[in-house]
């Protein structure tokens, strides 16, 4: 133990079953019994409370010893697993953690130089005694002199303990021998073990908390309580304690009764521990001047002598007067007060005064501000501060003092830490600080299902840490449909394992599921479940537990939608049987003269179809009736495309009847049934024929027929015939005026209807005098020639192009008006310039004022929701 040696670099040793090798032919080849829980079970009995320190003392230990015999034990500083064959170090104080050697050596420095760093900003005296480090976990401070150095096993006895696979890791393998608890006088008799040693399990003679009861117990659990009356005189010395058997001092007597105050003016009624006390009236008994009364409070002994006997001064102190009586006022002495005011550093300068002196000290003074840019004249009792920000960064080094007119002695930052731990799941909540942050101190249960098996790792390790072996059967009953064939397996952490055995569940089509049991499985308790580790999947999962069969995979015929012969496919059972063709559907229409022309789909309603209720109907025959009638007839049938035969045409037809007088309409069915010489009856109008002769201007005189009208040569009208001027006429019968054209030489049908029967007869006397007189009054009848005034339009235009002309020279500007407007165009051009310019000075101005509001905001947002610490 005298002699210490630096530490060696461990020697290469092959992996044994505690080390962190993962190869499975070691973990087996050293194992052995683990026998913790048996002897720390009558340990843990004795304890009784689980609440009790000893208790929790006794299952740190126990979690220390299972953590170090599977390798779980983990540096806080480096979150890394510590070795069996690593230099270590373990608080002796509070927590008892593990940590690296090198890991506490660097964190110690680093504590230390920090320290000393901060010191030497505030030019304080840097001492290494003062110079202190705190453990990562528990916070409890050591002096840099206890700076870890060397290697020692648990118990410090042995320095660099040398690696046995069959000892406990960094344990010498002796016994203990560290002094137990409460300085009872005895040693641990466990062997060399981590965490603190257990209570002291040897038997001595006890007393109890009160004397009456003495028993045998063991050492570390002598204290205890005979559960009788205490009986022990109480502080008042009159009364005894009344409560059971308990530790410490008794309690207050609180015993009633009635008491006087120490003047003895009052009485009241209080508890014996607070009989003797002091009433609010004042003492008012005579002095021993028999002229003042006792102005102090309710007091016990003499009032003493009168204060105004004897030698006075006046207020100020500097005149003194002897042999004045104590009912006499004393003189004022007239000088200056000069006393000392509050300041301290002034003195009173009114006259000789009663009464206390003023307490602000106005006095002109030239102070300075507390950070020293700032140096005026102020009344000496008001302090000078100045407006300016300090900027100099305070012991963290992240955040600025902006403290008004610091005086260079920063306060610590009070923002939060609130960076992210090593472990990656918390925060530092610990005030912002210089340097690494404090290790995650939350430490992770890792327990089987039972509970039996456990250790305590560090938080952000417990996913690198290996599941704890128990050897108890599980007592996890599976959910899957094979429970009654599985075999039962051993306590584990986490969920159960999957089972191996082939589902062989039935499918609705008939075939059955090949796959691995996929029955719902337990779930994992949440406190004895770990994070997964990120893992990369090579392949997608068959099957996810607790889920129902997969579809069936099994492959069949499927024929198409449109139920085509040879189009049909190799498929998937579960997958949906529609598919088309792509061939035309073919099925024939509801009008049974077409066939349908879509693509091959599914028919809506139909009993083969797999569409269930989402087939397509096949398209609607929109073509026209393309049928004959019959009778025939050259209308086409109003109605579209339709089975069966076509309705009875009932269009109406128009036909005139034989000489065009009258038009009658008839029904398609009912003419075209007719014969021809039926419909040559039925269209006679029964009237006259009223159709004109070829040769003259008269009409047929029989009734409607049709064909040419006969005898048309032979008309017997009479026809007034006139001579050439019309003077002379007679009357002839028309088939003689026609014989009379003829003979003539001209056609009759040539001669128009008006001229027709004049130029027959000759002109005689009468008609040359009436040619005479008609060709004078013709001559009258000639139109007069109408002039032409052309001067007028030339006149005209030429006022409307003077007027339009002279419109234009008034609407012409002068020079004025146009140097006017040329003025008023600049300036608005120039107002419109400063307005812009001035918009975006002030649009910038308010931008930087609300980025910097926002700033602030955003900065007491965050002081709100992180409270200080």
């Amino acid at each position: 133990m005298t002699s210490k040696i630096a530490i060696q670099p461990p020697p290469l040793s092959p992996p044994s079953s505690d080390s962190d090798s993962d190869s499975g032919d070691t973990s087996h080849r050293h194992q052995h019994t683990d026998l913790s829980s048996t002897i720390f079970k009558s340990y843990l009995e004795l304890t009784g409370y689980q609440s009790s320190p000893q208790h929790h003392d006794l299952i740190k230990i126990q979690s220390f010893l299972t953590s170090s015999r599977s390798g779980a034990l983990s540096c806080l500083i480096c979150l890394e697993r510590i070795k069996p064959t690593d230099p270590t170090w373990s608080c002796s104080s509070r927590c008892y953690a593990v940590f690296h050697l090198l890991c506490i050596q660097s964190w110690a420095l680093q504590c230390t130089n920090l320290a000393a760093a901060r010191a030497a900003s505030r030019a304080a005296s840097i001492n290494d005694d003062s110079l202190q480090w705190h453990c990562p976990k528990c916070r409890i401070e050591y002096p840099k002199s206890q700076t870890p150095k060397y290697y020692y096993c648990f118990c410090g006895k042995v320095d660099n303990p040398p690696h046995d696979p069959w000892v406990l890791p960094h344990s010498c393998g002796e016994i203990c021998g560290r002094p137990l608890l409460h300085n009872c006088g005895h040693q641990c008799l466990l062997l060399c073990h981590p965490g603190p040693c257990p209570s002291c399990p040897k038997l001595v003679k006890t007393k109890c908390y009160c004397g009456a009861t003495e028993d045998v117990r063991r050492c570390g659990f002598k204290d205890f309580s005979c559960n009788g009356i205490c009986r022990k005189t109480l502080s008042c010395g009159t009364h005894k304690c009344g409560e059971i058997c308990h530790d410490g001092d008794c309690s207050m007597c609180r015993r009633k009764g009635v008491y006087k105050c120490q003047c003895g003016k009052v009485e009241l009624e209080r508890e014996c521990y607070e009989r003797i006390f002091r009433c609010e009236n004042p003492c008012k008994k005579l002095l021993s001047c028999g002229r003042h009364v006792c102005e102090r409070g309710c007091h016990k002994d003499q009032c003493g002598e009168c204060p105004l006997q004897g030698r006075r001064t006046c207020p100020c102190g500097k005149k003194v007067y002897e042999g004045i009586a104590c009912d006499a006022v004393v003189p004022l002495c007239g000088g200056t007060c000069d006393k000392l005011l509050n300041c301290g550093i002034h003195r009173c300068p009114e006259r000789c005064h009663k009464g206390r002196c003023d307490e602000t000290c106005r006095l002109m003074v030239t102070k300075s501000c507390r950070c020293g840019s700032l140096r005026k004249q102020v009344p000496c009792y008001q302090d000078l501060t100045c407006e300016r920000k300090c900027q100099q960064l305070r012991d963290c080094g992240r955040h600025a003092c902006k403290r008004r007119c610091c005086d260079g002695d920063c306060p610590p930052c009070s923002e939060i830490c609130d960076r992210r731990l090593r472990c990656r799941n918390h925060k530092c909540p610990a005030p912002c600080h210089r340097g690494p942050c404090a290790p995650c101190p939350i430490m992770v249960t890792i327990s089987c299902s039972c509970g039996e098996t456990h250790f305590e790792v560090p938080c952000g390790t417990e996913s690198q840490q290996k599941p704890p072996k128990c050897r108890k059967p599980c007592r996890v009953a599976p959910l899957c449909r094979h429970a009654s064939n599985l075999k039962s397996h051993r306590c584990h952490y986490g969920a159960c394992p999957p089972c191996r055995l082939i589902c062989d569940e039935d499918y609705p089509c008939g075939h059955k599921c090949n796959l691995k049991c996929h029955g719902p499985r337990p779930p994992a308790l949440p406190e004895f479940t770990l994070k997964p580790k990120k893992k990369k999947l090579n392949r997608e999962a068959e099957y996810t537990p607790g889920s129902s069969c997969p579809p069936c995979p099994e492959l069949v015929w499927r024929s198409c939608v449109g139920h085509h012969v040879g189009a049909e496919r190799m498929m998937i059972c579960s997958k949906p049987a529609e598919f088309s063709c792509e061939n035309l559907c073919g099925n024939p229409l509801p009008c049974g003269n077409h066939y349908c022309t879509k693509v091959c789909h599914a028919l809506k309603g139909g009993s083969k179809s797999h569409g269930r209720g989402l087939g397509e109907s096949c398209e609607e025959c929109n073509l026209p009736c393309q049928k004959d009638r019959s009778p025939h007839c050259v209308h086409s049938c109003p109605l579209a495309c339709h089975p069966g035969d076509c309705p009875p045409c009932k269009s109406l037809i128009k036909r005139s009847c034989h000489c065009g007088s009258m038009v009658h309409a008839f029904e398609c069915l009912y003419y075209n049934s007719l014969t021809d010489k039926e419909q040559m009856t039925v269209r006679s109008c029964g009237g006259p024929c009223h159709r004109k002769l070829p040769y003259c201007t008269h009409l047929c005189p029989q009734t409607c027929h049709p064909g040419e009208c006969p005898s048309a040569d032979k008309c017997l009208k009479k026809v007034v015939v006139r001579c050439g001027c019309q003077t002379l006429k007679k009357e002839w019968v028309c088939q003689d005026v026609q014989v009379a054209y003829r003979n003539a030489g001209s056609d009759p049908q040539d001669v128009p209807k008006s001229r027709f029967g004049i130029g027959l007869l000759q002109c005689g006397s009468e008609c040359l005098s009436k040619v005479k007189s008609s060709d004078t009054e013709l001559q009258h009848r000639k139109p007069k020639v109408t002039e032409t005034k052309e001067s007028e339009v030339e006149k005209s235009l030429g006022k409307r192009r003077r007027r339009r002309e002279r419109l234009q020279e008034d609407k012409k500007p002068s020079k004025l008006q146009s140097i006017v407007a040329a003025v008023k165009k600049v300036l608005l051009i120039v107002i419109i310039l400063l307005s812009l310019i001035a918009l975006a000075y002030f649009g910038y101005n308010g931008l930087l004022w609300l980025s910097d509001w926002m700033n602030e905001r955003e900065i007491q947002r965050q002081r709100r929701r992180q409270p200080r610490i």
